[in-house]
């Protein structure tokens, strides 16, 4: 076929794939506005009203009509949503932070991960199991999750306790925002070290800014700053994750090349440093930010879709313990360094 040829082939593939993928994408797209709707006028997480709405249109899911676009939005769409997290951070964040600040965060990301693995082998979970959560309560909640998710091998399974660890990690996190301010100002930290624990042990980023900012603007500036840090650090733990999984037989197929770095990291990467650099202006982060969560929540509604009830409940009452043990663990180990290492009291 001669180039010009290719060239007017491209509409026809593209109009096909659109119609290909639209009816799907129309559903995903619809119940990610009505959870929009639902948590903007009457409160509650978004993510959280996506997956319970797409839950209940699981039959959808026996239709071949909506199944492709489905799948497109349940992993293409939520890649993208993973990679646009990057324009809201920059190197000039983790140096705000100071050195015992950040090395605090990191070594709490990486014990929580550790703490995870040996508590869902103790538990009798699976190692998938234990990367998910682990991953999902030390980074951030199921932003991170998902992010993990999309590496992992693509079995039922997964996509099951995918869902339960959203679910999880977004109801564990909306009650430490209730109760970790209260607790810490209880215990006499100060605003500086309450922002240090609430950004380094709350799971999603919007009850990190509202638990924050209940107890004053120092400690809500504090908790957001930590919080992005933690953001940051998905990169690298997806990276190796996806590097330890390149070769597993439910991730790699004889029809598929896995890449060494998954593109949507590479993106990830691409826009921090555009970001730290100034190329990408702060009105630029902001739409970044809003499209990243609109292409999330499209995206757990999707992983809504695709599951049952019935899936979610032959789980058991282990993931839950998990999920827990993993955020009492963290927010120990935050509250003992702030306070072993002085944190905020200058």
């Amino acid at each position: 076929m001669s180039r010009g040829a290719a060239l007017r082939e491209l509409p026809r593939r593209w109009r096909a794939k659109l119609g290909l993928h639209f009816p799907g994408v129309l559903v995903c797209g619809v119940i990610a506005l009505a959870a929009t709707f639902v948590s903007e006028h009457y409160g509650g997480p978004q993510l959280l009203y996506a997956l319970l709405i797409g839950l209940a249109f699981h039959f959808l899911n026996d239709d071949a009509r909506v199944v492709a676009g489905i799948n497109f939005c349940g992993r293409t769409v939520l890649r993208v949503g993973v990679a646009l997290l990057g324009a809201r951070i920059t190197f000039a964040q983790v140096a705000e932070l100071g050195p015992k600040t950040a090395l605090l965060m990191v070594l709490a990301v990486l014990l929580t991960m550790v703490f995870g693995l040996l508590l869902a082998r103790w538990l009798g979970c699976a190692r998938d199991e234990g990367v998910l959560t682990g991953s999902a309560v030390a980074i951030c909640g199921a932003s991170a999750a998902l992010a993990v998710s999309s590496v992992l091998p693509q079995t039922r399974e997964n996509e099951r306790f995918t869902l339960l660890a959203v679910v999880g990690v977004t109801v564990l996190s909306t009650v430490a925002m209730v109760i970790y301010p209260f607790s810490l100002n209880a215990i006499g930290l100060t605003p500086a070290q309450a922002g240090i624990v609430l950004g380094g042990s709350i799971h999603d980023v919007a009850q990190v800014v509202a638990a924050g900012m209940m107890l004053g603007l120092q400690a809500g500036d504090t908790a957001t700053l930590v919080k992005l840090f933690r953001v940051m650090l998905l990169m690298p733990v997806v990276l190796v994750i996806a590097v330890l999984y390149r070769n597993h037989p439910g991730v790699k197929t004889p029809d598929t090349e896995v890449p060494l770095i998954p593109g949507f990291l590479l993106a990830f990467i691409v826009l921090v440093m555009l970001a730290s650099v100034g190329t990408i202006t702060a009105d630029m982060a902001q739409f970044a930010g809003d499209a990243s969560r609109w292409m999330l929540v499209t995206a757990i509604a999707a992983a809504g879709v695709k599951t049952s009830f019935e899936d979610l409940l032959k789980l058991g009452w282990k993931p839950v313990a998990l999920l827990l043990g993993e955020t009492v663990f963290i927010v120990a180990f935050v509250v003992a360094g702030v306070l072993l290492l002085g944190l905020g009291t200058a």
